[in-house]
């Protein structure tokens, strides 16, 4: 007979774990936002010790972004668009953004995410990914005045194309070659960068 006390406790590490804290975060992220959610009420709702969360993925802002389920890392965007920077810094933006996504493989977490926006309990997500990962870091490195005011109207602009050509897929948008929409997109966003504002 054994003599081995029986398990108690949080659950140990494994796939399944990490596929829970994941699930967790991704629910506490989308309804309380970035900056109400606390790793340790992650680990709670997950069923493990906070260590093993920083353990599996480091950071709270790190764990932020593995619970978008994103291809890319949106903070690889920033240094990107703002290397040559302010002149050319909307043309980049735009440039960049089509291409992730026109790409296939990209899209669809990204589409999953734009959808959340609809629902109640996901509203927060891409406020909080796009604005915290990637707008706000762009208006800091780019030394913008008024860059909340700025980055808010570029994103007017580049929400308001994605949703109209990927998600309800209106023409002739939803066709419209790359090189059309930068042509006609990138003038509008840099001058909410650097022109003149009411």
């Amino acid at each position: 007979m054994s003599t081995t006390a029986p398990r108690r406790g949080r659950r140990p590490g494994s796939p399944d774990t990490r596929a829970a804290i994941l699930a967790a975060a991704r629910q506490r992220f989308a309804q309380q936002g970035y900056a109400a959610t606390s790793v340790r009420g992650i680990a709670t709702a997950a069923g493990v010790d906070s260590a093993l969360v920083h353990h599996y993925f480091g950071t709270k802002e790190d764990l932020f972004v593995a619970s978008l389920e994103l291809r890319i890392d949106p903070r690889e965007i920033v240094p990107v668009v703002t290397a040559g920077g302010r002149e050319g810094a909307g043309e980049r933006l735009v440039r960049l953004l089509l291409s992730v996504w026109d790409d296939e493989e990209s899209r669809l977490p990204l589409m999953a995410l734009v959808r959340s926006v609809f629902e109640p309990e996901g509203k927060a997500l891409v406020p909080e990914a796009f604005g915290r990962l990637i707008l706000r870091p762009v208006g800091e490195a780019l030394g913008l005045d008024d860059p909340e005011r700025r980055m808010t109207l570029v994103a007017s602009q580049l929400v308001g194309m994605v949703v109209l050509r990927y998600v309800a897929r209106i023409e002739p948008l939803a066709s419209a070659p790359a090189e059309t929409l930068v042509a006609t997109y990138a003038p509008v966003v840099q001058g909410y960068l650097t022109g003149p504002l009411p």
